[in-house]
């Protein structure tokens, strides 16, 4: 579907803004990528890696309404990735995540329909479930906003749709690269917070490639949720420095001992695919009453059980140590 077709990526500088481009640029035949980001020097490096005819780069911030919609121009499917991520830092910047977490969506939503997308896919997080920092509370505005715009998209073909996944192996925001900077510096033991913690667990193709499946499968309005492993905080540091001691430092404010992706409150509107969960919009879009039991690719759904949760503790999926290693070796490849 992407043949011939315009993709604009926001925050397109990042860690899944480079794997998307890597990936559709082997597989496929786009008109145009365009990488909107704030960052030049990010756009620069990038460049020199991703230089294909069809690339293009524009300088832009998703606080920037007028320039979104200059760039969305003829664009014909979106990804919303750009977001302020880091937990410690929206606590001391609460408006500064506000802007761009928020406004940006608003601001993105504004501009899709003013240029007539197909489809938008916004990237939120397991933070945004049940949240409890500002990050997450400003991801689950942000997913509210892209769910509702199904509703005020009027006579505009624009369709909007939100994927939720968690922790990256080896993105930046992860634990993983914390931990090797200690090492690097000659740390004698690594800081865990919690003997218990448990996180989700997904490579950067995994999230890609999720990515790509649901520009198929979606209606409009769906939150889509992979089924991925869950891994173990003692066992990931047992992973990447078996030899060094654990020293138990506490939970940080705005942390969790489990990640929540479907929260037991939303088990109502949740439906079970066979490598995905779909948490349905509350609300009815376009006067019918839209079937998300079946999506677009043909496959079929049930409901989830009354009470149903989806969270990293109690997951039936754990990867090994053993497991932990080989997945953090493929992805550092």
């Amino acid at each position: 579907m992407f043949d011939n077709a315009s993709i604009l990526i926001t925050g397109g500088t990042g860690s899944f803004g480079k794997k998307y481009t890597e990936t559709i640029l082997k597989n496929g035949k786009p008109r145009r990528v365009i990488i909107y980001s704030r960052d030049e020097l990010k756009q620069y490096e990038m460049q020199q890696t991703f230089n294909d005819p069809c690339m293009r780069y524009f300088i832009g911030d998703v606080r920037d309404a007028d320039r979104l919609k200059q760039a969305m121009n003829g664009v014909d499917y979106v990804i919303h990735a750009a977001a302020l991520k880091q937990v410690p830092a929206a606590e001391y910047n609460p408006m500064e995540c506000i802007k761009t977490n928020i406004h940006g969506a608003e601001n993105v939503i504004k501009a899709s329909l003013a240029g007539n997308v197909k489809k938008v896919i916004a990237l939120s997080t397991d933070k945004a479930a049940n949240p409890v920092n500002l990050y997450g509370a400003t991801k689950l505005a942000s997913d509210k906003l892209f769910v509702a715009a199904n509703n005020v998209s009027g006579g505009h073909q624009t369709r909007f749709s939100v994927v939720r996944y968690g922790n990256v192996v080896g993105s930046r925001g992860s634990v993983v690269p914390h931990f090797q900077k200690l090492i690097a510096e000659g740390a004698k033991e690594l800081p865990i917070t919690d003997e218990g913690m448990t996180r989700f667990w997904i490579t950067l193709q995994q999230g890609v490639d999720f990515v790509f499946r649901n520009f198929e499968r979606m209606h409009g309005g769906e939150i889509f949720v992979p089924k991925i492993p869950s891994v173990r905080i003692v066992d990931v540091a047992k992973a990447i420095a078996p030899d060094l001691p654990l020293q138990h430092v506490g939970i940080r404010p705005g942390e969790k001992l489990h990640e929540t992706m479907c929260p037991r409150d939303d088990s109502h509107i949740t439906l079970e695919f066979s490598d995905h969960f779909v948490i349905k919009p509350t609300i009815n879009f376009f006067n019918v009453q839209m079937d998300y039991t079946q999506n677009c690719l043909g496959e079929t759904g049930q409901p989830v059980p009354q009470g149903f949760s989806y969270n990293s503790g109690n997951n039936p999926h754990f990867l090994s140590v053993k497991e932990i290693a080989a997945l953090h070796q493929k992805a550092a490849l």
